[in-house]
């Protein structure tokens, strides 16, 4: 512990740190906007909670989906950093807006083409369909913009400006929640300290929370690209557009299989939302009011990631063994020990956390219960958060893919179509499955900590 706690590692501390906390106030804000939004929307009913939820899990389809191509780029830009080569730090920084712009283009069209029938494939009850597919087609009107803040996003943290994305994000949620107060209710009184006042409203109820959040998106998009042509280190000004195989084939080496593995659990969660779905309205608006609370207790954990992914790829790209190997011997316990302490807080909260988005008491305890199981998954999980961090910035994106995709089919999948479809069990049962998958990935990933196998610096390949 001394030697942990030594003056060689202090400084690595403060690095990490100054890396992790932008990320985690970032997603702490998107996490307290779905907070906000939940509970407005909430506040409409169960029919509107279940028909804003019900296409959740095709929303981190795409989003996934689209993240991998930052991936690709943020090991490849983090290495260049860490050699000192800022000219091809710029121009991959160019071919994320060649790609920004392809993806995004490609993704709007099969977007809004498919929103009418996804309702349907995600089992969603025939008397919400049209206004979920209607929701979905608004909040994926501006998928270009919102190709740009994901991908945008990773190449400035890659650059080590975890800030900049940060700002934006807090820019985009306040925004968006603004918008919320003026588009889903219509006018009405408010009392604020005794003082009456009109609040002005359009009352567009479940498609006005959509509205708000394309407009946000959209502001989100224009404001990192601004952010990124302006950067003193990743800036692609005066760099050429044209395909350049060079850095898109390494690029798209690490890309693919996340991208894989991101549509492929992704893919997973949609069929894992759609057996919920099955379940009825009660077990649906518990799932999407429990996944919502779970995020926020996430954020210690993806933080953390994206300094771990940063810092691994600059060691790679310096060729510095020894420092590799300190980031790991700092990043677990660190990692550990918050997740230890969100977990407890979820444990405890989650009652309380579920009445605030709901007033069903099926529903609270419905969702408290399985709140109160994952809790105490999530040191594990986070245990492998990092470890795929670090091999994230290494450019190692195969094994990753390998552990995701045999955990959420092999056991989340299988699991609970037969728990929900055969055996006739609830929502407790996929929980249990969900969780029986993040404990599976502790054991691949804590095995390929002990080989050695999520290093390339160990086994000196350094090409």
């Amino acid at each position: 512990m001394r030697r942990m706690l030594s003056k060689l590692n202090m400084p690595m501390v403060a690095v990490i740190l100054s890396l992790a906390w932008p990320t985690m106030l970032e997603q702490l804000m998107q996490t307290a906007v779905q907070y906000i939004d939940t509970a407005m929307v909430g506040s409409l009913g169960t029919h509107a909670t279940a028909a804003v939820g019900a296409t959740t899990t095709v929303n981190w389809l795409v989003g996934s989906t689209v993240s991998a191509f930052g991936v690709g780029f943020l090991a490849y830009i983090a290495r260049a950093c860490g050699a000192n080569e800022a000219g091809a730090a710029s121009r991959a920084s160019a071919q994320a807006v060649l790609v920004v712009l392809v993806a995004g283009s490609v993704f709007t069209a099969a977007t809004l083409g498919l929103s009418g029938v996804i309702p349907v494939w995600m089992q969603v009850d025939e008397q919400i369909q049209g206004l979920a597919g209607q929701y979905f087609f608004i909040l994926y009107t501006p998928m270009l913009f919102r190709a740009a803040t994901i991908i945008f996003g990773t190449v400035l943290r890659a650059a080590g400006d975890t800030k900049t994305p940060m700002r934006v994000g807090v820019l985009v949620n306040i925004v968006n929640v603004v918008l919320n107060f003026l588009l889903i209710y219509p006018k009405r009184t408010l009392e604020f300290f005794g003082i009456e006042f009109r609040m002005p409203g359009v009352g567009l109820g479940v498609l006005g929370a959509a509205v708000a959040s394309a407009i946000a998106f959209a502001l989100g998009g224009i404001c990192i690209a601004v952010a990124l042509w302006r950067h003193p280190v990743v800036s692609p000004r005066g760099q050429s557009l044209v395909p350049d195989m060079t850095i898109l084939k390494p690029c798209m080496k690490v890309a693919f299989p996340n991208m894989l593995q991101r549509f492929g659990t992704s893919l997973g969660y949609v069929a894992f939302a759609a057996m919920i779905n099955s379940l009825g309205e009660i077990a649906t608006a518990a799932h999407t009011i429990a996944n919502t609370v779970e995020s926020a207790f996430y954020i210690p954990g993806y933080g953390m990631q994206t300094a771990a992914a940063t810092l691994a790829g600059n060691a790679y790209g310096a060729h510095d063994s020894r420092r590799m190997q300190d980031l790991i011997a700092m990043f677990i316990p660190i990692e550990i020990g918050l997740m230890i302490l969100s977990g407890a807080a979820l444990f405890i909260s989650a009652p309380a956390l579920m009445g605030l988005f709901s007033k069903d008491p099926q529903v609270i305890a419905l969702g408290s219960t399985v709140l109160c199981m994952v809790a105490v998954s999530e040191p594990f999980y986070g245990y492998s958060i990092i470890l795929e961090g670090m091999m994230q910035g290494v450019g190692n994106t195969r094994l990753p893919f390998a552990f995701n995709v045999a955990g959420m089919w092999g056991v989340r999948i299988v699991g609970t179509f037969v728990c929900t479809q055969h055996l006739g069990l609830g929502l407790v049962s996929a929980w249990s499955c969900m969780i029986a998958h993040n404990l599976l990935l502790f054991v691949l990933f804590l095995i390929c900590h002990i080989r050695g196998t999520w290093n390339p610096l160990r086994r000196g390949a350094l090409g």
